[in-house]
């Protein structure tokens, strides 16, 4: 969104139209997010925040607002009401935002936007909310339409002459149709579905904890009913707890989405979900996986808690750091796979960790290098919050493709190894493998060089034919060795 001067128009006979700023101008909370910056920055300053609180609401608004620097001009915006509010200013009309938001960030959207002609907000000392909004309003002008979202705007619109309800939910519009004080102008809420707390939730990312019934696979157990059950607490195990990790990953990276191309459309970027939904919900989720884990044996809650804590580093930092980002996700991704074979009690080859470290160093590769493909599509020399640079495709496929390959080269050691004799009677047979691996891996790379891997590679992998092709021959050859 560009930044618009003030339109010069002749003034008009109307009372002013005070706004609302969070909730109402912008599908967010300003606050809220605010917070998420603070926490981004330093965690133990939610401990300082809470000290701040004591002194008053206004002044933890103040304080917040000291240390942090929205980008205002990515916030998610009520598009239908700021187009409103242009038509308005435009036929003369005089805006005023009015919010509970601190001063420095009224200002900094204020002037943004450029269609107030005043802003009031908390000041440090008041907490510019309900009544003592009403009280800076009937100060400053005799009469007043005003704009707003929630009950406690019901104050304000006792007292105007007309009301604007913006995303406000219809019991909240029956009452304010009730007081009678004249037209009620509605901005509908966008109805929000279950597609969006699917997205929220990442409930795709889930296949990739399938990988938790390798352990169970490899050691040819898999109609064990027992152990196919632990298996599958395994996995919903690390599915909840991946479901808070994205949740809570998605919080801390707002003004990186809102940048990114299709990210910013995720549901707490784009404002279709409140963050103080995804900020209650990502603890419950993991206090729930959590709990599953607790069925399981001690050892594969301890390992879950340590999966938590690497990927939180990750989210908070790690990231920012090329390479070590993308050996974390390769770590992860063999966690995986560990903690399945906690789950069910069974030993997992050496063989078996060195080959997914580096088959999933390779998939992280190819994520990276989609991502600094965009970069050089888009003229930009660096993404937000990552550490690479559009000059590092080349070697950044170098590596991605030496890894992968690497990790064909490891299956084929694992084949000649003494182990794969005790498992597999026709064990010549798994040679077949490695042509499949060569195959599939190249085909990857060459699709990522051409920019149709623009998504997490396992991702891609559940939606493209030619995979399962792969995945179908795999399975038809380990039967034919078994």
């Amino acid at each position: 969104m560009q930044t618009s001067s003030p339109i010069e128009s002749p003034p008009s006979a109307e009372p002013p139209l005070a706004v609302d700023l969070d909730g109402t101008l912008v599908r967010t909370d300003t606050l809220h997010e605010s917070l998420l910056v603070l926490f981004k920055r330093n965690p133990l300053l939610l401990v300082l925040a809470a000290l701040w609180m004591l002194r008053g609401k206004a002044f933890f608004k103040a304080e917040v607002g000291r240390r942090v620097n929205l980008d205002v001009a990515r916030l998610p915006y009520s598009e239908p009401l700021l187009a409103f509010l242009k038509e308005e200013r435009a036929r003369g009309r005089r805006l005023v935002l009015a919010t509970a938001a601190d001063q420095t960030i009224a200002d900094a959207v204020a002037s943004h936007l450029g269609l107030f002609s005043e802003v009031y907000a908390s000041d440090g000392k008041v907490n510019l909310s309900g009544a003592h909004k009403l009280e800076r309003l009937k100060q400053e002008h005799t009469a007043f339409d005003y704009a707003g979202d929630g009950e406690v705007d019901l104050t304000l619109w006792r007292e105007a002459r007309r009301s604007v309800l913006v995303h406000s939910p219809p019991s909240l519009e029956r009452r304010v149709r009730a007081l009678g004080r004249g037209e009620v102008h509605v901005f509908e809420r966008p109805r929000v579905g279950v597609r969006a707390w699917v997205k929220a939730l990442r409930i795709h990312q889930w296949a990739k904890n399938i990988l938790v019934f390798i352990p169970m696979l490899a050691a040819h157990k898999v109609l064990d009913a027992r152990l196919l059950l632990q298996a599958g607490l395994g996995f919903v195990a690390f599915s909840l707890c991946a479901s808070s990790v994205y949740m809570l990953n998605d919080l801390l990276d707002l003004d990186a989405d809102r940048q990114h191309p299709s990210k910013r459309r995720r549901p707490f970027a784009s404002g279709d979900l409140p963050v103080r939904t995804g900020a209650v919900l990502a603890p419950v989720l993991l206090t729930a996986g959590f709990a599953v884990s607790l069925l399981l044996p001690p050892s594969f809650a301890a390992l879950l808690a340590t999966y938590y804590a690497v990927t939180l580093a990750y989210s908070l930092y790690l990231k920012q750091v090329m390479v070590l980002d993308v050996l974390v996700l390769a770590s992860l991704y063999t966690v995986r796979i560990f903690g399945g074979s906690l789950a069910v009690g069974v030993p997992t080859s050496s063989w078996l960790f060195t080959f997914s470290m580096f088959l999933f160093l390779s998939l992280a590769l190819v994520k990276r290098l989609s991502e600094v493909r965009r970069l050089r599509l888009s003229n930009a020399e660096a993404a937000p919050g990552r550490g690479y640079l559009a000059s590092d495709y080349e070697l950044l496929a170098s590596l991605g493709v030496a890894s992968g390959y690497i990790s064909v080269l490891v299956l084929a050691l694992y084949i000649t190894s003494k182990e794969v004799t005790v498992l597999y009677d026709a064990h010549e047979r798994l040679w077949l493998l490695c042509p499949v691996m060569m195959y599939w891996i190249s085909r990857v790379w060459l699709l990522a060089h051409r920019g149709q891997v623009n998504e997490d590679p396992l991702v891609f992998a559940l939606r493209d034919k030619v995979s399962y092709g792969v995945g179908l021959v795999a399975v038809l050859v380990l039967l034919a060795a078994a």
